[in-house]
């Protein structure tokens, strides 16, 4: 008996292994193809699509991330293309607002981009209306909303966020006081603080 005991933990291991390697491969082809962005939402419709109950052990949001790249490699080879034209239509806009300190963030820094991928940019200004007004000036139409962005202290903070399409190119435009901005949110995908990228950081992406 207790040799059986002891055999049983290490199938339950596996089985739990395989379950979780199910959600990943599956979450991973809802974001690439059907455009969810939030990895929470992807885990929950891929447990709903394998009829597998909600569970506390799911896999990280690393883990999907890393599977929606195999992903996008294997099954959607055009993706490299997409992604650097997506950077390059960043790179115009952040010339454009300059002024406001812009950095590159989310996917289409990270190239893991889904079917419907948005440049992220985090903005530096005194007040959001100076950004509106910039907009305004330039005859850029928006939708403004709040996002809520992490941090590493377990504080949250809403952001404003400007948000427009600039040819087939959605843009979400985070504004942060000068302040704020020199703190860096933490990665909703790991935990860990956000990785930006500014002008020179983008060409060179884009050089390379």
């Amino acid at each position: 008996m207790g040799r059986h005991t002891r055999a049983a933990k290490p199938r339950g291991r596996a089985a739990e292994a395989a379950v979780r390697q199910k959600i990943v491969i599956e979450a991973a082809r809802i974001m690439a193809e059907d455009g969810v962005r939030d990895y929470q939402s992807a885990k929950r419709k891929a447990a709903h699509r394998l009829n597998l109950p909600e569970d506390k052990n799911w896999p990280g949001n690393a883990e999907i991330e890393a599977a929606l790249k195999q992903h996008l490699e294997l099954f959607q080879k055009d993706s490299p293309a997409v992604v650097r034209e997506l950077r390059a239509n960043a790179l115009e806009a952040m010339t454009l607002l300059r002024d406001f300190s812009p950095k590159l963030v989310g996917e289409v820094l990270s190239g893991a981009i889904t079917r419907f991928p948005e440049v992220q940019l985090h903005l530096a200004a005194p007040a959001p209306e100076d950004l509106g007004l910039f907009l305004d000036g330039h005859g850029i139409p928006y939708v403004m909303e709040e996002r809520r962005l992490r941090y590493n202290d377990a504080r949250t903070a809403l952001v404003p966020v400007f948000r427009f399409v600039a040819g087939e190119t959605g843009f979400a435009l985070y504004v942060l006081s000068p302040e704020a901005i020199r703190e860096l949110p933490v990665s909703p995908i790991d935990g860990r603080p956000m990785h930006r990228a500014g002008i020179r950081e983008v060409e060179e992406l884009l050089g390379s």
